[in-house]
């Protein structure tokens, strides 16, 4: 999929999944925009621009997204990947987490949207690429507050591909499993036995292994590009089947 000329905007791209959307535009042949608190990781390289914003802070973005405009010429593609995890049930979790996590992974992406629109507009290659979570729609333990949240970005995504499919804009979401980023090497360094919980969380895969941010990043390079024109309102699952597939389980012996 290529995306030669184009101009993408990647939030939270400074690591993990946004970092692998960078490299991914670049080789595609786009330039990006990268919108992060955390800059240090990105190359030196004129086809990427950082700006450092907050999805959580209106005036933030709003200088950041006219930046990545007035160095580039324009914006085709928004990617809203910046967000926050949160472990816990509902009583864990306190009404300042709710309020906090809600705030930046699903007003952040309305929030960055909104923002980008008025360039978006005047794109003829317009696209939205929302990520969201396979929490949206598979239920799993402690993830009560993130789970909300990316059930909420999901149904966005279906809301604003209504609202802007008249206008060529189209929006889409990818749903990954359990990915190798930072956040799970985190989660996996504050474990009793890091070894066991990873063996873990890889099993939840069918596939047997933990998602790649690589392989999350060409999904969004594939919604986001010209070629997809017709594809719009939909959620690409990057899972390892985990969602669609119901294997029998192996018994030990058999």
């Amino acid at each position: 999929m290529r995306c030669d000329g184009l101009v993408a905007v990647v939030t939270g791209g400074g690591s993990g999944i946004g970092h692998a959307c960078v490299r991914a535009f670049v080789a595609a042949g786009a330039r990006v925009g990268v919108l992060d608190l955390d800059l240090s990781g990105l190359p030196e390289d004129p086809r990427v621009h950082g700006v450092r914003a907050d999805v959580a802070d209106r005036s933030s973005l709003d200088g950041a997204v006219a930046s990545v405009a007035d160095a580039f010429g324009g914006i085709d593609i928004v990617v809203n990947n910046a967000g926050i995890s949160a472990v816990g049930t509902v009583e864990e979790d306190d009404d300042e987490q709710w309020s906090r996590v809600l705030d930046v992974n699903v007003t952040g992406v309305a929030r960055m949207s909104a923002v980008a629109m008025p360039y978006l507009r005047r794109s003829s290659s317009a696209a939205i690429v929302n990520v969201s979570s396979i929490a949206a729609t598979v239920g799993l333990p402690r993830r009560a507050l993130y789970s909300a949240s990316k059930g909420a970005v999901h149904a966005l995504t279906l809301a604003m591909a209504a609202d802007l499919v008249t206008e060529g804009i189209r929006v889409n979401c990818v749903a990954p499993g359990t990915v190798d980023t930072p956040w799970v090497t985190r989660l996996l360094a504050g474990a009793a036995d890091p070894t066991a919980e990873k063996r873990q969380l890889a099993s939840r895969q069918p596939t047997g292994r933990l998602v790649t941010a690589d392989e999350v990043a060409a999904a969004v390079v594939y919604l986001a590009s010209p070629t997809t024109r017709s594809v719009t309102g939909s959620s690409l699952a990057v899972d390892g089947g985990m969602s669609g597939l119901r294997l029998p389980s192996v018994r030990s012996g058999a």
